[in-house]
């Protein structure tokens, strides 16, 4: 039998990367004539159909959407892919999830354009992109559609959905702060994050509109991880005076602190209040009874989605738009985790 040509053949052949061979046979920008030339010369040479098959070609598109994510350990994400997926099967499009272990691991490889724009899919969803990353206007540059979720790049080049993160911490500033407590502490997401960022900014600014200072010592910053937020949490009880209530910048480090908090046998919310943030499905079972902001990942996903659909279109209609953002409305979620500051 004879061996299938691959695009890795015709690369070779051509003397190109195989990622330039996609953008070639895509017609994609930033493939120069005489590039594009050498390798349609070589795909015909070696008689290479992509394995998409001839009507994806002919139609330019594949029906399958790139959801970046991060691993699934952390519960957040696959309470938010699901509704996304969901959305696209409606829209008759095929979620392709693509795990990136940068997220938790900085060491580890990324996730890079070259995965997201090699063809294979009509657009993309990131949902764990860094406030600087290069890889929205990279697909932008290259026609591939993509919408970010649930984060912001510093410089907005692309059409994102995230949640209304000021009013939510602003609301769980008022929450602390009518309950009397003074020694609040926090633990930030990290700062390279919009999410981590905005939450941290907005809880210190409403603090402070209330006369309450935050200061550095009884602030933390972790990944968004429970291990992360029970080390976290564990350093801050070690302070003095121990702070009566704590802010986490989502939900996961709030169970985490929750398990600092067991470990060193205090009660909740008697000795210390937390909140969360997010409204992960875990926070309401009866054994946590976590009071969070709650966030809509249903209405976030079905947001994104849309966008995402009215942006493929626009491509392929080679039409051209100004990044869009919208914002997702949050509400405090009043339950067990939270009570009077014990020297109020």
């Amino acid at each position: 039998m004879a061996k299938a040509i691959t695009s890795h053949d015709v690369a070779r052949a051509a003397g190109v990367s195989q990622a330039t061979v996609s953008r070639a046979l895509r017609n994609l920008p930033g493939t120069a004539p005489r590039t594009r030339a050498a390798v349609l010369q070589a795909a015909a040479e070696l008689s290479y159909l992509p394995s998409d098959s001839a009507r994806s070609l002919a139609t330019r598109s594949t029906r399958r959407v790139a959801v970046v994510a991060e691993e699934l350990t952390n519960p957040y994400y696959p309470q938010l892919v699901a509704p996304v997926q969901r959305y696209l099967a409606h829209a008759g499009l095929r979620t392709v999830l693509v795990t990136d272990p940068r997220v938790a691991d900085s060491q580890q490889p990324g996730v890079t354009v070259d995965d997201l724009a090699d063809g294979s899919y009509d657009g993309v969803v990131l949902m764990t992109t860094l406030r600087t990353s290069q890889i929205p206007r990279d697909l932008t540059e290259r026609g591939v559609p993509h919408v970010l979720v649930n984060r912001l790049l510093d410089h907005p080049e692309s059409p994102s959905c995230t949640v209304d993160n000021a009013a939510g911490a602003m609301a769980v500033s008022a929450l602390v702060a009518d309950l009397g407590h003074r020694h609040v502490a926090a633990i930030h997401g990290p700062v390279a994050t919009s999410t981590g960022r905005e939450r941290a900014l907005w809880l210190r600014r409403g603090l402070r509109d209330r006369g309450i200072a935050l200061p550095r010592k009884l602030v933390r910053r972790a990944a968004f991880g429970h291990d992360a937020g029970m080390a976290a949490a564990h350093s801050l009880l070690g302070e003095s005076p121990r702070p009566t209530a704590l802010v986490c910048a989502n939900d996961v480090l709030a169970l985490g602190a929750l398990s600092a908090v067991r470990r060193a046998r205090l009660r909740i919310p008697e000795d210390l209040t937390v909140v969360g943030f997010d409204d992960i499905a875990v926070a309401a079972w009866p054994v946590i009874d976590l009071t969070t902001v709650r966030v809509d990942l249903d209405l976030l996903a079905a947001t994104a989605v849309e966008m995402l659909l009215l942006e493929i279109s626009r491509d392929r209609n080679d039409g051209r738009t100004e990044p869009m953002e919208r914002r997702i409305p949050v509400e405090l979620r009043l339950r067990g985790t939270h009570g009077p500051a014990p020297d109020a």
